[in-house]
């Protein structure tokens, strides 16, 4: 059966199923230690979260409160939508492979959904744009926190938002299933520059006044990030900003780092 493999473990995120699992309990020992902070997260229920995709030694805290949060009502299918960094190709293309591989095992793709929304949105499957870390972070943690959940994987590349909100709206409509969003903010500014242009973002994900990311907001992912803003006034979501931080925060370099949200819509 065609799998997609991994392309990005052991950079990005450790290779290992051990380390794996090490690096989510460090990250769920440190969220437990602020109880105030956890009490707040286990009191939200969504089926749609925007997270990051950097290296987890900079992005998993963050990117790991949003799948916490979503484990509270267990999506059964995820549809996880990232931004092309490898390839340019005009519009989305989503994958046709039968089991995503991972280093807790392969998990398994939604083809009856993959080929419903291939048919329903003239979707192609160009299978250079699937080895694409953007998406390929985001599913360990599928597979540690929703063992028996099923992935459809959508890569975009030169796409307008128009082109997003219908999926988006389509699958949110879905039963059991939940919307991954994946972006990155700001990359290689000051740690001044870089809060006050992750500002806009956020203000604009909070206000959910997807104008207001056109002020200066350089998410690498605002295409998918507008769309779920549109999608989220239009079927009345609510959108609670979870976790912000900066690589500055890991890596203690301030002059040079990449910002980092993850969001929940309920």
């Amino acid at each position: 059966m065609p799998k997609r493999t991994m392309s990005v473990a052991g950079s990005f995120y450790p290779s290992s199923a051990r380390e794996i699992e090490n690096m989510i309990e460090h990250f769920n020992a440190i969220l437990e230690s602020h109880p105030d902070a956890l009490k707040k997260f286990t009191a939200l229920h969504g089926n749609a979260v925007i997270v990051p995709h950097a290296g987890w030694i900079y992005s998993g805290f963050t990117a790991n409160i949003a799948f916490r949060v979503l484990s509270a009502s267990p999506p059964k299918t995820f549809v996880v939508i990232g931004p092309s960094h490898r390839i340019g190709f005009e519009g989305v293309s989503i994958s046709d492979a039968h089991f995503y591989e991972t280093p807790l095992g392969d998990v398994e793709i939604d083809h009856v959904g993959v080929k419903d929304l291939m048919q329903r949105f003239a979707l192609p499957c160009i299978v250079g744009a699937h080895h694409e870390h953007s998406t390929e972070v985001q599913i360990p943690f599928i597979k540690h926190y929703f063992p028996q959940a099923k992935v459809i994987e959508l890569v975009y590349a030169y796409a307008e938002p128009s082109m997003l909100e219908p999926i988006i709206e389509h699958c949110l409509a879905l039963r059991d299933t939940a919307v991954v969003i994946s972006t990155d903010l700001s990359h290689y500014y000051s740690l001044d520059r870089a809060k006050q242009l992750d500002s806009i973002c956020l203000e604009a994900i909070r206000d959910e006044n997807p104008h207001a990311l056109h002020q200066g907001c350089e998410a690498c992912g605002m295409i998918g990030v507008e769309a779920m803003l549109n999608v989220a006034k239009k079927i009345n979501l609510q959108s609670t900003i979870l976790d912000y931080r900066t690589s500055a925060d890991a890596s203690g370099d301030t002059s040079r780092v990449v910002g980092y949200a993850s969001v929940v819509f309920s």
